[in-house]
């Protein structure tokens, strides 16, 4: 876990106790508070409050708009699930964690959400934060993704692409295509400003090389790895970020995660 990432951890899980104890203290009075700024909103993270049945009674957050509704109702099939296990966790079992995909009220993004919860009787009391960044194992899956898409549908998938959804763009990772022939940027999931440019010119913020070597890499053997420094989509930051590479047809695809 990032140095950022454990602190967000440390902070969502101090929020979460502070909560837990104060509505065994007070009950169901909390409620109000919870759902108000104050002491329990601490930047974007906040309290929400859903009984075992799943109906939202509490949140200091922009889901306040769901108290009073079931959450089952405006979620996909997939986070229900999920969610049916949380609402059955045992008072016994503490404090517990779980990840899901929400929308970032500050961005209008869909993002990777992780979860603190506990139980007290028949309430849940939850305080959650978003994830600044992906995992390696990610950017390797929508790698994977993104060469298998291209094998099959190589126009589309450019399109796709150049799009910034068609599902190749995901938190901070995104796809980007260079024709190792041309040396040219076919497609960048972020910037289509690059476009047509030429790859073997580019260099990250700290002037080191980033296209000759990937592509000289690339005429060796058919997948690799490189580390330069580049801006974080989300965090709007210059960071770390390790690419994966590999050679399909004439192209050179790559995903890269960053670590801050």
């Amino acid at each position: 876990m990032a140095a950022d990432d454990a602190q967000e951890a440390a902070s969502a899980k101090a929020l979460l106790e502070k909560a837990v104890t104060h509505y065994r203290q007070v009950g169901d009075k909390a409620l109000a508070e919870f759902s108000r700024q104050g002491e329990f909103v601490d930047g974007e993270r906040y309290v929400f409050v859903t009984d075992t049945n799943g109906v939202m009674l509490a949140s200091g957050g922009p889901s306040v708009v769901l108290i009073g509704r079931d959450i089952s109702s405006v979620l996909d099939p997939d986070l229900q699930k999920g969610f049916k296990e949380v609402l059955q966790t045992p008072e016994s079992a503490g404090i517990q964690q779980a990840e899901y995909r929400w929308q970032n009220w500050r961005d209008g993004k869909v993002e990777r959400k992780r979860v603190y919860f506990q139980r007290v009787g028949n309430r849940i009391l939850a305080v959650g934060y978003y994830l600044p960044r992906a995992a390696p194992e990610q950017a390797r899956a929508l790698l994977d993704k993104a060469s298998k898409a291209l094998e099959q549908d190589q126009d589309g998938t450019v399109q796709a692409i150049n799009s910034l959804k068609g599902g190749f763009l995901q938190d901070d990772l995104y796809v980007f295509v260079v024709n190792v022939d041309t040396k040219r940027y076919v497609a960048h999931g972020t910037n289509l400003r690059l476009v047509n440019t030429d790859f073997s010119k580019i260099k990250d913020p700290e002037g080191k090389p980033v296209g000759r070597p990937m592509l000289e890499m690339l005429k060796k053997q058919p997948e690799g790895e490189y580390e330069y420094r580049w801006r974080n989509p989300v965090t709007g930051k210059i960071e770390r970020k390790h690419a994966y590479m590999r050679k399909v047809g004439d192209f050179l695809v790559a995903v890269g995660y960053y670590s801050g």
